[in-house]
């Protein structure tokens, strides 16, 4: 493994991280209408954690592949958009513009993936349960969203 490049992509990914634990859901969040099927407050945490380290090794994965170039761009346009939901859906309480942050991010993530698996296997593998989780995360965004139309 090239250890160097692992841990940029994983600091990269710590920086995203870093929103959550800054800007925590609070009472703001505790008071809006959301889904029954909402996993509960520890999963986010344990989920996000292994999704990076995921996330951090594709992009290893990809960084070392030749014909990377797209990929990579990609990839760095996904953290971005990852990195932005967090202060706008929980800093600043705009379930609306999340919403349209995440369909980016989700649009991002699967172009990610796709291009992924035309440069290493390996790597769009690694992404699959990225997709996955920003598809359910993208779900809850908008169901919260139509739950309570007057804080969006």
């Amino acid at each position: 493994m090239h250890w160097t490049i692992f841990l940029t992509y994983l600091g990269a990914c710590a920086a995203a991280g870093a929103t959550g634990a800054m800007i925590r859901p609070g009472e703001w969040y505790d008071s809006l209408n959301k889904p029954s099927w909402t996993p509960p407050p520890f999963v986010f945490p344990l989920v996000w954690t292994t999704l990076y380290v995921l996330i951090s090794i594709a992009g290893m994965r990809i960084a070392l592949a030749a014909g990377n170039q797209n990929a990579v761009a990609l990839w760095s346009l996904q953290i971005a958009l990852n990195t932005l939901w967090t202060p706008v859906y929980f800093g600043l309480h705009r379930i609306r513009a999340a919403m349209g942050v995440m369909v980016c991010l989700w649009a991002a993530v699967a172009a990610c993936t796709w291009t992924f698996f035309g440069v290493d296997f390996w790597a769009g593998m690694l992404f699959l349960p990225y997709l996955v989780w920003v598809t359910i995360a993208g779900a809850l965004n908008f169901t919260t969203l139509r739950l309570n139309p007057t804080q969006a």
